[in-house]
């Protein structure tokens, strides 16, 4: 192997971008998976002459390598990361690698809820403006892959807290944190603060030059905020009080933005998305945007026409009166809770999977006031059950999702809605959230 060899653990799309990057900079690399590699992915390797191996770690090639590219779904506690960690050779994740090899304004947003949304709103509006922009990091292609086949000037990148722990040169210009609610604290050691600690690695390197877009109305984040040291500029955003300084708030069904002196009103009923999360979105997206000196018009146009992205509030159908709504995405408690605040009408809930120290006490009174079945889809459900006992009247239990999707249709009737908002991670029975949502839309187009 060459001073330059890399090793790439994991062989999604993050690992399989980063591995792509490597061999196009004239590294030495080698792709690890534990698991079964998608044959997707496998012909990418192939096309690009990768070294690979696939069901197995082999550590006598991988602990050679001079620096390890860990894909974000690898837990810090696997035994392979353990043994390279012992031998000194530096972790780091694909965001961190691409980033060396492009001088794109970056457009960061993580958080626990809303960043997705964010994101496509924020690329969305830049693409409309005729910016030279990409779409990566947990949404679209991997940020490594657009690097290799692209030349853009500008990047929107979601990026979660597993991609920010092994960070440590990126540099956001534009960092947008949407909100911190306690999500994948078995990866935190059950710690919250170990995850708030992470989310608000978005910041670090940041200059006076760049800027810090936040929530002012999420608890969490402004407790923690003065904590860390903060040098970029900070634009707030809030629903529930006027901003005095630069940023975007709620004024008498208006949203009122005020960026570079540049004052900017949209009525709240002309938003393509509704609902108080999205609100949220659409502030965070139009600040960035603003600093970027987008036109007004174009941000308003962008928020109006906006489409939904894929399992995130989804309408489905509408059986015999009865709507279904996928949002599987929602893998915690806090996008649920969000989800149940939207419906207007009686709602069976299609909730549950694999739980991540998860309290449901927070979503008690929304069930109780909007929920008239709840249908656990997981393996186990005991926590639900236990949570609302005594609060939702039926309560039932189904390990697939066309046994789900029967069963809300047994239990609603014509006017009422039928949610899927899990609160839970898919891995217990689904491959992820995306095939969860794709075989609730499956099963509720055979009814």
């Amino acid at each position: 192997m060459s001073a330059n060899y890399i090793a790439v653990i994991g062989a999604g799309e993050s690992g399989v971008g980063a591995a792509v990057l490597a061999k196009k900079k004239g590294y030495d690399v080698f792709v690890s998976d534990v698991g079964k590699i998608k044959e997707k992915y496998k012909n990418v390797l192939l096309h690009h002459e990768i070294e690979f191996e696939e069901e197995k770690h082999s550590e006598s090639i991988i602990l050679q390598a001079d620096e390890v590219i860990k894909s974000p779904g690898i837990p810090d506690k696997a035994a392979i990361i353990k043994a390279v960690e012992s031998k000194g050779i530096p972790v780091i994740d694909e965001i961190e690698f691409a980033a060396r090899f492009t001088n794109a304004v970056k457009i960061c947003i993580t958080g626990s809820n809303g960043k997705t949304t964010t994101t496509s709103l924020t690329y969305h509006i830049l693409k409309n403006a005729g910016f030279n922009v990409g779409l990566a990091g947990n949404v679209g292609k991997s940020f490594a892959m657009q690097v290799a086949e692209n030349n853009f000037d500008y990047y929107v990148l979601e990026i979660s807290s597993f991609q920010l722990d092994r960070m440590y040169d990126f540099k956001a210009e534009i960092a947008i944190l949407t909100n911190i609610t306690p999500d994948h604290l078995d990866r935190y050691d059950y710690k919250f603060e170990k995850y708030v600690e992470s989310k608000f690695r978005i910041i670090q390197n940041q200059t006076g030059k760049d800027a810090f877009i936040y929530c002012a109305d999420d608890e969490t984040t402004v407790k923690y905020i003065d904590t860390f040291q903060l040098k970029a500029k900070k634009y707030a955003f809030s629903t529930l009080r006027t901003i005095s300084g630069e940023g975007a708030y709620l004024e008498n069904k208006n949203i009122i933005m005020n960026i570079n002196t540049n004052k900017i009103t949209m009525e709240l009923e002309t938003l393509a998305l509704q609902g108080r999360h999205n609100i949220y979105n659409s502030m965070a997206a139009s600040v960035a945007s603003n600093i970027l000196n987008v036109r007004k018009s174009i941000i308003k146009n962008s928020l109006a026409n906006f489409e939904n992205i894929e399992h995130r509030l989804e309408f489905v159908a509408k059986v015999h009166g009865i709507e279904f709504i996928n949002d599987s995405k929602a893998t915690n408690v806090n996008s649920t809770w969000y989800a149940l605040e939207c419906m207007t009408k009686p709602t069976v809930w299609i909730v549950g999977g694999q739980d991540k120290g998860n309290d449901y006490t927070c979503l008690r009174q929304l069930a109780k006031s909007k929920v008239k079945a709840i249908i656990c889809l997981g393996i186990d459900n005991s926590k639900i059950i236990e949570a609302f006992s005594g609060i939702v009247p039926i309560i039932s239990e189904t390990k697939s999702a066309k046994e789900a999707t029967d069963l809300s249709y047994y239990l609603a009737e014509s006017g009422d809605v039928v949610l899927l908002s899990p609160a839970c991670s898919s891995f217990d029975l689904f491959e992820n959230y995306e095939d969860r949502g794709n075989q609730f839309k499956s099963s509720v187009n055979e009814l």
